[in-house]
């Protein structure tokens, strides 16, 4: 009970914190508003195919929109020795990290719900013939977005270069859920529900949730403290 309470503190901290500049969230949604608004005009592309290729536009205006959300995510905490506080009060770095994995999940899966009606309208398809399997895919493929993102905004927030190493790790390593949500999120836009012949890439993407969050739990510590 303790431990959920920690979580939640932190995580109530950073939205907070964001929502008082909104810098990152701001820039965040101007960017993926740009980006879909130029996807629509470079492709003419009849609706049938704009369907086929949904889950790609989508999800690499996801990808790199969050970005910008996660790389504020331990920067934030730099002037005034913030994050030197945090890691040495009483709380376990899983506590710390899932708190700010939280607080990063709420953000960008609110960038993430803006876009899609917006991808709808500007290229005139619908996106809730499936509605709620697609917000399945998306929540599970926004968790490994951020849960990888902010591991990795813990291992490069001292690097000078942060903004670009962040996109340089995260990127590879995101590849196979990804995948995954592309393929799912193409396929419910085309209207046709999760079934046998895309199962696999909805267990693999939940696969990839479970194992990559315990992996960072475990290795949090040693990120921060080194």
């Amino acid at each position: 009970m303790r431990f959920f309470r920690q979580v939640w503190v932190v995580a109530a901290k950073d939205l907070r914190a964001e929502f008082r500049t909104k810098e990152a969230i701001n820039a965040s949604f101007a960017f993926a508003l740009v980006i879909l608004l130029m996807f629509s005009f470079a492709f003419d592309l009849p609706v049938e195919t704009t369907r086929e290729i949904s889950g790609g536009l989508l999800w690499i205006v996801f990808a790199f929109a969050g970005t910008l959300v996660l790389n504020r995510s331990f920067a934030r905490e730099l002037p005034n020795d913030c994050l030197d506080a945090l890691i040495a009060a009483p709380i376990s770095g899983a506590a710390l990290f899932l708190g700010k994995a939280l607080a990063n999940y709420v953000l960008v899966l609110a960038v993430e719900l803006v876009s899609l009606p917006v991808f709808s309208i500007f290229n005139n398809v619908s996106v809730t013939a499936q509605f709620w399997e697609l917000m399945l895919v998306l929540a599970l493929g926004t968790w490994g977005l951020t849960v990888i993102g902010t591991i990795f905004s813990a291992l490069t927030v001292n690097i000078r270069l942060r903004e670009v190493m962040l996109p340089m790790l995260t990127y590879p390593i995101l590849v196979p859920a990804l995948m995954g949500a592309m393929q799912l999120t193409s396929a419910l836009v085309a209207g046709k529900p999760i079934g046998a012949d895309n199962e696999a890439w909805l267990k693999m993407l939940i696969g990839f949730d479970v194992v990559y969050t315990a992996v960072s739990l475990v290795l949090v510590e040693t990120v921060l403290v080194g």
